[in-house]
């Protein structure tokens, strides 16, 4: 953020409800990328490793290699499927920029901010926003678990 846009915050008083925004945000924004490198990661390895599989067959070398190198793809794949990296980091990166939209709203006194008790409208709308995410988040986790034990 500008630091004109922060002193134009600081100077408005926003408060608890700006701390909040500001960790959630940071927190949202951080937990994203990581998800993205871990997921990207898992993919990358298991599309490298999954093409090698064919070619070390192909050169007769030792089935315990062939083995490995096909056990090793099944194994990133379910801890995908377990830790859920693609989905946590579409729903963390979606929360993120809702939480910049509301931010900069905020900031220009603009929509449900320009009049009124602004604070308390983002105090409201923030946790609105990460409650919303928080009962996605569950919804996926409870889905994926009854996924998972029905196969």
């Amino acid at each position: 953020m500008s630091d004109q846009l922060r002193q134009v915050a600081q100077d408005d008083g926003g408060g608890p409800a700006w701390d909040r925004l500001e960790d959630q945000l940071g927190w949202y924004d951080r937990k994203s990328v990581a998800a993205q490198q871990a997921y990207k990661r898992v993919k990358l390895s298991q599309l490298i490793v999954g093409a090698a599989v064919p070619v070390v067959a192909a050169l007769q070398v030792s089935a315990a290699v062939t083995a490995t190198l096909a056990a090793f793809v099944v194994v990133a794949e379910g801890a995908q499927q377990l830790y859920q990296w693609q989905t946590n980091w579409v729903l963390y990166r979606a929360t993120a920029e809702a939480l910049k939209h509301e931010k900069y709203l905020y900031l220009a006194a603009a929509g449900p901010y320009s009049a009124g008790d602004r604070h308390r409208v983002l105090a409201e709308r923030l946790e609105g926003l990460v409650s919303q995410e928080h009962a996605k988040w569950t919804e996926a986790w409870q889905k994926d678990s009854h996924t998972s034990s029905a196969s």
